[in-house]
């Protein structure tokens, strides 16, 4: 039987319709996905503006300030990533810039359009000891102007408590309290689990008092970490209790730090009321009634009929109108360099401190023809190549002949230190932590581990470090002594910056180094910072060493500063979120707290497996108040770990 063959059909003048039909496809195809990419670059045009969206700075109403702090308070804020915000299932904390924050108040205090500063901290989370100090004195200067402060809070802990002793009227919501915990914690020891699961930590360190890889070899504290961590907290504790007199003579902080189950029973546990009969609230009422009563002061709005609405600017537009002003004409310039956060040797931040980052904003402002640079630090520290990286930096404008200043904020420890040796001056405050002069590595190996599951490992080496460091088969003698040589020529290295920095001898450096963390207070007395004073205090020091005066000069911050109101995009994706379902009671912010804690975990175990090489960081600031937002992005196990949960399952 013959095979059938199909024969395509002709148009009349002999086209082949088939054909045409499959360019008429390829054509809507193409068309289709012009469309599509068409599409694509518009949704993200739109991402992108939303993101970059700044609020309109001529939105500036008369009556109040409101204040409405759903965060933290940082020295940075951090950018927030669009790829991430997408795909992770809650909404990023917002982040407040410290020096934001005090100069909206000041432009505030001096307007007159503003007549009283409402401050909600229903939502706040905190901040660093030196950032809480600065915004409450940006409050005292306001209420200095004679002008109001009326402050409304749900759950007020140490840090909403301390801004909010600087008000006219503290109210407290009936279903609210006040808990003061005072500074300290537990730090998470994994020594016991290691050895549990067969892990070696091989450690190399020198101080007697770098205490950041004990949670890697011990189960609990050591003497001297404790003798070093107690001394801490009982300053910054003296610190907050007498700023919070200072502005409230007639709290009674002992009352509710001592027997809190008898002052509890005394209001018949009723929080709200156990706050005003110790001083710390004023008034118990409703959101809707605090605005009522600010309304009195200030007039209605006459826009919004919601009850309790008052006539606000609001903190976004407010501090948008406060940047138009600006003068940014002048011919002399200050130069300031944020190092904010833990410093790595890549491009991250801003809100962390990416050396490579930090280096190409230093080494572009090299041809700006600036008069002085400050060096503004609020970092642990981290690793040794990224803190080198950013003095080499420094040095190069150091090497132009201009003042260098460095501003120390929550903390400038280890490879925050480090960072400031290049400095003529350094500037901290009573609260600042700084030191931490001591040098370590860490490097997990799993030989014990993979031989009780019967993986053992054999080779031939020429040399002694043949194949190493090897972390499945374990370190030889000859890495040990490799990697303990290298920190101890580190610590050396530092002693040494430190010496010429501060005019003292080695053995001195020595003696204030170990990885012992100083307070403010110690550290000046000890010769490591010079004089107590803020960022404005250090600015106001280089432009008279530039010999510069009043009004002759800009600061300018190095680098583009990320908005401080965050993102359109961020506020439309946490309407209606859990974000505004969360608990602002007591309990409720305890628990964040307790999350934020077992995030640490999986951080610390990170740390650990990713083996950073030689670290210059402080492991006493993680328990002692620094602002840092806890992320509330969900995390997942992997790496190494991963594969220990699994080998250990059964």
């Amino acid at each position: 039987m013959p095979a059938l063959s199909i024969q395509p059909k002709l148009f009349p003048h002999g086209v082949n319709y088939m054909g045409f039909a499959r360019k008429v496809w390829r054509l809507l195809v193409g068309i289709k996905d012009g469309l599509s990419l068409l599409f694509l670059l518009l949704f993200f045009g739109l991402l992108f503006a939303a993101l970059s969206a700044r609020p309109n700075p001529g939105v500036v109403r008369d009556g109040a300030l409101l204040l409405d702090l759903d965060g933290v308070v940082v020295e940075e804020a951090s950018p927030i990533d669009p790829l991430q915000l997408l795909i992770s299932q809650s909404v990023p904390i917002r982040e407040y810039a410290s020096r934001d924050l005090v100069r909206a108040i000041d432009a505030a205090a001096a307007d007159k359009r503003i007549e009283a500063l409402a401050l909600d901290l229903t939502g706040f989370l905190g901040g660093g000891a030196v950032h809480m100090q600065e915004v409450a004195g940006a409050l005292d200067r306001f209420h200095a102007a004679d002008k109001k402060i009326f402050t409304y809070g749900f759950a007020y802990t140490d840090d909403a408590l301390l801004l909010a002793a600087h008000s006219d009227e503290i109210w407290v919501d009936p279903m609210g309290g006040v808990a003061v915990t005072g500074p300290g914690g537990e730090n998470l020891y994994y020594g016991d689990a290691l050895a549990r699961f067969n892990v070696t930590a091989n450690v190399y360190r020198v101080g007697t008092y770098k205490s950041a890889v004990e949670p890697y070899t011990q189960n609990a504290m050591s003497p001297e970490a404790r003798e070093n961590t107690t001394q801490l907290l009982a300053t910054l504790w003296q610190e907050w209790r007498a700023n919070v007199r200072s502005a409230r003579p007639d709290a009674d902080i002992e009352l509710v730090t001592g027997d809190v189950a008898a002052w509890l029973a005394a209001s018949k546990n009723d929080l709200a009321q156990a706050a005003l009969a110790a001083g710390l609230a004023d008034r118990i009422g409703t959101r809707v009634e605090w605005g009522e009563r600010i309304a009195q002061e200030v007039g209605e709005d006459r826009w919004n009929k919601k009850p309790g609405a008052f006539a606000a600017t609001e903190f976004d537009p407010w501090l948008a109108h406060t940047d138009k002003g600006l003068d940014l004409g002048k011919d002399k310039r200050i130069g300031v360099i944020t190092i904010a956060g833990e410093i790595s040797d890549g491009d991250a931040g801003p809100g962390s401190a990416g050396a490579e980052r930090i280096e190409r904003l230093l080494d572009n402002a090299l041809d700006d023809d600036l008069a002085a640079l400050v060096v503004r630090v609020d970092s642990p520290g981290g690793t040794v190549t990224g803190s080198e990286t950013i003095r080499r930096a420094i040095l190069r404008h150091r090497a132009k002949g201009i003042p260098i200043v460095v501003s120390m904020g929550n903390y400038a420890a280890s490879g925050g230190y480090w960072v400031a040796t290049p400095a003529h001056r350094i500037f901290a405050e009573p609260e600042t932590l700084t030191g931490s002069i001591g040098v370590f590595a860490v490097f997990p190996s799993f030989e014990d581990l993979l031989t009780e599951y019967g993986v053992n490992s054999d080779g031939v080496r020429t040399t002694g470090l043949s194949g190493q460091p090897d972390l499945l088969a374990g370190l030889t003698p000859e890495v040990d002594a490799l990697l303990q040589g290298s920190v101890e020529n580190t610590y050396a290295r530092f002693l040494g910056l430190v010496s010429e920095a501060r005019g003292i001898s080695l053995e001195r450096a020595d003696e204030l180094g170990q990885g012992r963390v100083w307070d403010g207070g110690a550290a000046r007395q000890l010769g490591l910072i010079d004089q107590f004073g803020d960022l404005d205090a250090a600015i106001a020091w280089a432009a008279e060493r530039a010999d510069l005066g009043d009004g002759e000069y800009d600061v300018r911050f190095l680098g583009d500063d990320v908005p401080p109101y965050g993102s359109l995009f961020a506020q439309m994706m946490a309407s209606g979120t859990e974000t505004d379902a969360r608990g602002h009671d007591l309990a409720a912010t305890f628990a964040r707290r307790e999350m934020a804690r077992l995030a640490r975990v999986l951080d610390d175990v990170d740390r650990l497996m990713v083996t950073e090489g030689v670290q210059v960081r402080c492991m006493d600031c993680a328990v002692l108040p620094a602002g840092t937002a806890a992320t509330t992005a969900p995390r997942r196990g992997g790496g190494v770990w991963e594969l220990l949960a699994r080998l250990t399952s059964n």
